[in-house]
């Protein structure tokens, strides 16, 4: 099992590897083809960024005692219920029974309007189709498997400071009401827990310069990654009594 300093400077390493994954894709990207895409989207194209994060929740669960042939974070297609199939960023299949489900995503600006929306939908619909697809059998024997979900947040002027809202026809519920999307994103993530939709979730905040030196900052304690680590690992720990 890691400790709680393993913990904390394994998730300050995955920090500082998706800021300079970032920095080296958008420096990188057209080098090539001579053409960069536009903006920030040449740092977003090239994927891995999340790569350390996966890695470090890998490490939990064999810390855990899980087989490491049970963590998949390649092959993790699974079936859905509202679609044939979804890739997960991390799965674990313990003895042929879906122990957990891990999605880690990123929101960096300068764009936050339409891509908190997208988040919202994704994570939303993500959690819809695979609660489903499980209460109509498809991954039976298992039992219900865990669901957890990170989101990454750059910590900029326009994530921190409060939006207009748009209310042509009706007032937007009180609590959204001059809210910044780091707030937004707070009341997102748990209510995300609190509806059951996942068992637990995460949000680190992390500046571009501050993060290339594994800084961040958690605004919830409820929404801290210890705390997303210790829900999994009552999944595991439960999943391994199974087999006793």
């Amino acid at each position: 099992m890691l400790s709680s300093k393993e913990l904390d400077e394994g998730l300050r390493q995955a920090i500082t590897h998706f800021w300079e994954t970032r920095s080296a894709q958008g420096k990188a990207q057209g080098t090539k083809s001579g053409a960069k895409d536009a903006g920030a989207r040449s740092m977003v194209t090239g994927g891995k960024q999340m790569d350390g994060f996966i890695s470090l929740f890998a490490s939990v669960v064999e810390g855990e005692g899980i087989s490491t042939n049970a963590v998949h974070t390649r092959d993790t297609t699974l079936p859905g219920y509202f679609r044939p199939e979804k890739d997960w960023d991390l799965v674990v299949v313990h003895e042929r029974r879906l122990v957990a489900t891990v999605e880690f995503k990123s929101h960096i600006g300068p764009s936050f309007g339409n891509n908190f929306n997208n988040r919202v939908e994704e994570a939303l619909g993500n959690a819809a189709d695979l609660n489903t697809a499980y209460r109509e059998g498809i991954f039976r024997p298992s039992p219900k498997p865990w669901l957890g979900y990170m989101m990454l947040l750059e910590e900029h002027p326009k994530s921190t400071s409060p939006v207009r809202l748009r209310q042509p026809h009706f007032r937007v519920f009180p609590e959204f009401q001059n809210t910044s999307y780091l707030k937004r994103y707070e009341l997102f993530c748990t209510r995300l827990i609190r509806e059951r939709l996942y068992d637990a979730a995460c949000l680190v905040v992390t500046s571009a310069r501050g993060g290339l030196h594994g800084e961040y900052r958690e605004p919830l304690q409820e929404l801290s990654f210890k705390n997303l680590v210790a829900s999994l690992q009552g999944k595991l720990v439960e999943a391994l009594r199974r087999r006793q």
